[in-house]
């Protein structure tokens, strides 16, 4: 084999083996992906923090305007199975631009809707899309990208994520607050219109999978590692949603003059730090760096523990977890890509699946902690379970997390 073909990205070539183009990192396509993460995270989390406008807006309580968030998830887990794998042989970018433009419909419905069964069903949409998106996303990002550029193209194409957090979910809380609510997904909405114009100009095409590479979901499961991958994204997820969604009832058990706004803003500006350490290293230090971030994870939390009085040691907590936590998301796509190989798609989609059901899971766990305890055993349940992830991680060393990627 030649060096030139050596280099290409996988993907990028046809069915008859012709070569395409000379192998380079696509970062202008992989950033717009990245821009395509950041509405996901932002439409997915902004409710959370605008359930009091809502339900003032659409005269209802603030336990139905709570289920804008639920049936969101739900439209992740439910939906985005039987898409991506009606999806898996048609070409990345039709599927790529129809799955933005399907997500843009549904949040414009949401801004304009006075229907809360309406909204509720766009919001399941929405969600259905979203997991359409996230599943075929890592793929995509590496099919357009060198195999020595893969886990860094993962780690920009996942830069969305953190600024999500960051900046995304505040701005749209105080939007929402200001103005209106339905300014907040009514922005969204246009800043979708404009990424999808951006997907049409900047981001190659890829092709699908091949249909003699293809295995059914059960299988691509029982792949060596797929199921130990998403044990430790479970747990480890479940663990830092527990926290970050009752942040505030941690901050207030402990009386700290620290607004909940300026928490996420600092754990996501701690994020991108994650994420750009995780893009230099991840391609040659796969393992160190998934054990060093749950590592890291485990002494934020035990930070949160002893130091809940002080706001110092608040902050300093809240700057490690985000470090800790920023490239997790490269981190378990890049492991979960090599472990399925040709199936990428179909194990990145369950990637998908276990946040969300990591996020159904948190959302109910810290609520029946809070109503037994104080918001200071939050840290002590974001301890425990990243001690188990840990410890799961630590026992795929042949497979699910190797050694040399």
């Amino acid at each position: 084999m030649s060096t030139q073909a050596a280099h290409r990205a996988p993907g990028l070539e046809s069915s008859d083996g012709v070569s395409r183009e000379p192998a380079r990192l696509p970062l202008a396509a992989l950033l717009v992906m990245a821009l395509v993460g950041f509405l996901l995270i932002a439409t997915e989390t902004m409710p959370a923090g605008l359930l009091p406008q809502i339900a003032a807006g659409m005269s209802i309580s603030e336990g139905l305007a709570g289920q804008f968030v639920t049936a969101y998830a739900l439209g992740t887990v439910i939906a985005a199975i039987p898409a991506v794998a009606l999806t898996r042989r048609m070409r990345r970018k039709p599927v790529f631009v129809v799955a933005v433009l399907g997500f843009l419909a549904a949040t414009g419905v949401v801004a304009l809707s006075g229907n809360v069964g309406l909204s509720l069903g766009a919001r399941f949409v929405a969600g259905a899309f979203s997991g359409l998106i996230w599943g075929i996303t890592a793929g995509y990002a590496r099919r357009i990208t060198a195999p020595e550029y893969a886990g860094r193209a993962l780690a920009i194409a996942s830069l969305g994520t953190p600024i999500g957090l960051a900046v995304g979910t505040p701005f749209g809380s105080w939007l929402g607050t200001t103005l209106n609510w339905r300014w907040s997904f009514g922005a969204l909405a246009i800043l979708s219109l404009i990424t999808v114009a951006l997907v049409v100009v900047l981001v190659p095409d890829a092709p699908g999978q091949a249909a003699t590479s293809q295995m059914s979901l059960l299988n691509v499961v029982r792949l060596p590692g797929v199921a130990v991958i998403l044990g430790v994204i479970v747990v480890w997820m479940l663990a830092h949603n527990t926290m970050y969604t009752y942040i505030s009832a941690y901050l207030r058990s402990g009386d700290l003059q620290l607004s909940v706004d300026l928490a996420l803003m600092t754990f996501g500006v701690a994020a991108l730090i994650g994420i750009g350490i995780t893009g230099v290293v991840i391609d040659r230090l796969l393992r160190p760096l998934v054990l060093a971030s749950i590592g890291l994870f485990i002494v934020a939390g035990a930070v949160f523990i002893v130091g809940r009085e002080s706001l110092v040691a608040v902050v300093a907590a809240i700057i490690l977890w985000g470090l800790a936590f920023g490239g997790a998301a490269a981190q378990l796509q890049t492991a979960i890509s090599m472990a399925s190989g040709e199936n990428a798609d179909v194990a990145n989609l369950m990637l998908g699946v276990a946040f969300n059901l990591a996020i159904f899971g948190a959302g109910i766990l810290g609520a029946i902690a809070l109503s037994a305890f104080s918001g200071l055993v939050l840290p002590l349940v974001m301890v425990g379970l990243a001690a188990v992830a840990l410890t799961i991680a630590l026992a795929g060393r042949r497979s699910a997390f190797p050694l040399k990627p």
